[in-house]
């Protein structure tokens, strides 16, 4: 052996953006100003079992799948104080269900998901007995927004496409920090999540590693014109301890009938 470390393994997995999904904005349902939530927050320590998880990502094309069962965790783990784990074998189940996974046939079905195919399923057909209500797109390059939306429904997932310099050299452990490296490359679409904000920028788990990207670069790359997009996803128990946290500022009564319309089945809080 001749001492040398071998290099991280991992796969992405977003396919690349054709057109955003029309949807309705988090901004829509703010009042003039915004709630104003504290300087900083994490949602993570109750959902580590959960985040540490690599999902079979660095094997598969699976991230957007995996992300959702980090989403998961995070919810579970922080209204229970144990997050809900799952099997690889259940994660590749639904990025079959959601992407068209083959397990027997890899080279020609591991071929990634959309994130926005795969909010629809979680919502109308659900995630191993998981369900949203419902999603809204966040304003990448609006700060307070995004710490906002972290706040009051405690993720974020990004659709993007890793600047080169994101994945090479490839982050070897948690505390990487990604900020404007270079243009956004579709080849390398990812999908990531979001459970935590502070000065610095919005920390992010993916691989199995927690990072931090910073503000000027959710601004860069989760915004269309990069081919990037940038959501929160809304269950009953996230609605309802949203608002204990900001009574005022949200038009929470718009909100459940906006998702209510779409087929949700919210009640307001």
């Amino acid at each position: 052996m001749n001492g040398t470390a071998a290099a991280p393994v991992f796969k992405l997995g977003r396919r690349p953006m054709v057109a955003p999904k029309m949807m309705m904005k988090f901004g829509d349902f703010q009042k003039k100003s915004f709630p104003t939530p504290p300087p900083s927050g994490d949602y993570t320590p109750k959902a580590m079992a959960a985040l540490k998880r690599m999902y079979e990502n660095d094997t598969y094309g699976d991230c957007v799948p995996a992300w959702m069962a980090h989403a998961i965790g995070v919810f579970t783990g922080n209204a229970t104080g144990t997050p809900a784990l799952f099997t690889d074998e259940q994660i590749l189940q639904m990025y079959s269900a959601i992407g068209g996974f083959d397990p027997n046939d890899p080279q020609n079905t591991d071929n990634g998901c959309d994130e926005n195919t795969a909010l629809g399923y979680w919502m109308n057909t659900g995630f191993l007995g998981h369900k949203i209500q419902g999603m809204l797109s966040v304003d990448a390059t609006n700060w307070a927004e995004c710490q906002d939306a972290v706040w009051l429904f405690e993720n974020l997932m990004f659709g993007i496409g890793l600047p080169d310099a994101y994945v090479n050299p490839f982050p070897a452990a948690s505390g990487f920090v990604w900020s404007v490296a270079g243009p956004a490359v579709p080849s390398n679409g990812h999908c990531f999540g979001s459970a935590k904000w502070g000065p610095e920028g919005l920390g992010i788990s993916t691989w199995a590693m927690e990072g931090t990207m910073t503000p000027d670069a959710v601004a860069a790359y989760a915004v269309n014109s990069a081919g990037g997009q940038l959501f929160t996803v809304i269950t009953q128990e996230l609605l309802d301890r949203a608002t204990q946290r900001a009574p005022n500022g949200v038009q929470w009564a718009d909100l459940v009938a906006y998702f209510n319309a779409m087929g949700g089945n919210l009640k307001a809080a």
